[in-house]
């Protein structure tokens, strides 16, 4: 049921596959770079294959092997290996559905008129080393199609009102705070009032008064007492 392998940076035996067998019938995606590979000689049988990696290894041609091997093929990473003529490329022609071939780093693209000798060659291609024959870049992966786009569109709105949400409870505390001021504000200035009404009523009261008896009031208020009684207290 295996669908996809990678033994990247795997040591291979004396250059040769070991342990990969028709049994992975059908793996789509199989990657094996920086494995010190020879050659492709050892592939099993993978008829579901649709891409492979063999990026830094040591193979010099033997490539009639896929088309008998990995009759499906749509990329094929050569990338790093020791590929030096385009003839060694020639058994590729046998793949009819590979558009995408990868030859960075190899010997074969210093060659002049590499690109258009390998387009006229290989006419199924439509990208060499990532771009196709007009120098146009191949598209990546479209985010949308995975639903990473519509996912982060969607986190990014979550987000957004989040935000919204606290900025309006910011919001709201600072009118409860502002309404809370201006309350104290007022019952302060009631108490004030209250207190500045009481002591009118006070002096109001005291002006009533005879102003003998006003005159004693005050006296008594501040713990003196009356020359008369004084006076009283010495006769007896």
């Amino acid at each position: 049921q295996v669908k996809e392998l990678v033994l990247d940076n795997c040591r291979s035996d004396d250059g040769k596959i070991v342990g990969l067998s028709s049994d992975f019938e059908n793996l789509e995606f199989l990657s094996m770079i920086n494995i010190n590979l020879l050659s492709v000689s050892n592939l099993p049988k993978l008829n579901k294959l649709r891409k492979l990696e063999l990026s830094d290894n040591r193979i010099s041609g033997g490539l009639e092997v896929l088309a008998e091997r990995t009759p499906n093929l749509t990329h094929l990473n050569l990338s790093g290996n020791k590929i030096k003529e385009i003839n060694t490329l020639e058994p590729l022609k046998k793949l009819p559905n590979l558009h995408s071939l990868d030859l960075f780093n190899c010997e074969v693209t210093m060659l002049i008129n590499y690109r258009e000798s390998v387009f006229t060659l290989l006419p199924q291609l439509t990208y060499l080393d990532g771009f196709d024959a007009d120098d146009q870049e191949a598209p990546d992966s479209d985010p949308e199609a995975d639903g990473d786009g519509l996912e982060d569109e969607y986190e990014n709105g979550e987000e957004d009102d989040l935000d919204e949400e606290v900025i309006d409870d910011e919001e709201d505390e600072d009118d409860d705070l502002e309404g809370e001021e201006e309350e104290d504000g007022v019952d302060d200035e009631e108490e004030d009032e209250e207190e500045d009404g009481e002591d009118d009523e006070e002096d109001e009261a005291d002006d009533d008064l005879p102003r003998g008896e006003k005159r004693k009031r005050n006296l008594e208020d501040e713990g003196e007492e009356d020359p008369e009684d004084e006076e009283d207290d010495e006769d007896d």
